[in-house]
């Protein structure tokens, strides 16, 4: 395990392809740590802005793409967040995409789950983790996932959700998101629905927790 932390926020990243099961498995992590106060960071909310072009022109943009993402803003803000300050997050629209004006306050937490297809590519980002997760889940699970995802939730039309899928999320995922499973401590098959690993997986959390505490 990375020991880059400091202080006493520990911070966990659960990476894997889209649609692998990141969110499920990062819910149960919430829920498991609820009384020691949990706060989570997405890497979508950092999508980088594209007021200059038409929602046209945005939905035609590579999403999946580590440059599409304003990570060093996220880096800025773990970091602010670890040293007790609190935080003003963007708030990204799926349907517009692009970022909205609007911002989310985020205060300092115990534990700091960050979730992302690729916040285990980049270097800087995954030194500041204790914990990296990568969900590991089946091509054709996770195209079946984001299909009704993309249509159910986030108002898209089918043909649009494969042609992105084909064009740009496949072949990210095997340029990207694919090699950085090599930086996870942890590879969990088919995330949240994994009892067994993520029941070890929160031991071990709750292993670090207890050993900050007793720095402290």
């Amino acid at each position: 395990m990375s020991q880059a932390n400091t202080t006493s926020t520990t911070i966990i990243g659960v990476a894997g392809g889209s649609a692998s099961g990141k969110s499920t498995l990062v819910r149960k992590l919430q829920e498991a740590f609820a009384d020691e106060h949990v706060t989570t960071l997405c890497h979508d909310f950092y999508y980088k802005a594209h007021d200059d072009l038409s929602l046209e022109e945005r939905s035609k943009l590579n999403y999946d793409h580590p440059h599409s993402f304003d990570t060093d803003m996220m880096i800025e803000h773990i970091r602010q967040l670890k040293q007790g300050q609190s935080i003003e997050r963007p708030v990204y629209s799926f349907t517009d995409h692009n970022r909205l004006p609007q911002t989310v306050c985020v205060q300092p937490a115990k534990v700091l789950i960050l979730d992302g297809i690729l916040i285990l590519e980049n270097k800087e980002l995954r030194e500041l983790m204790d914990v990296k997760v990568f969900v590991d889940t089946d091509d054709d699970v996770r195209l079946a996932r984001r299909l009704v995802r993309d249509v159910q939730e986030r108002g898209r039309d089918m043909n649009s959700v494969l042609k992105q899928y084909f064009s740009t999320v496949k072949p990210m995922h095997r340029d990207f998101v694919e090699p950085s499973k090599r930086y996870a401590d942890i590879i969990i098959p088919e995330g949240g629905m994994n009892s067994v690993a993520l029941s070890l997986l929160v031991e071990n959390i709750h292993s670090i927790l207890k050993r900050g505490q007793l720095e402290e």
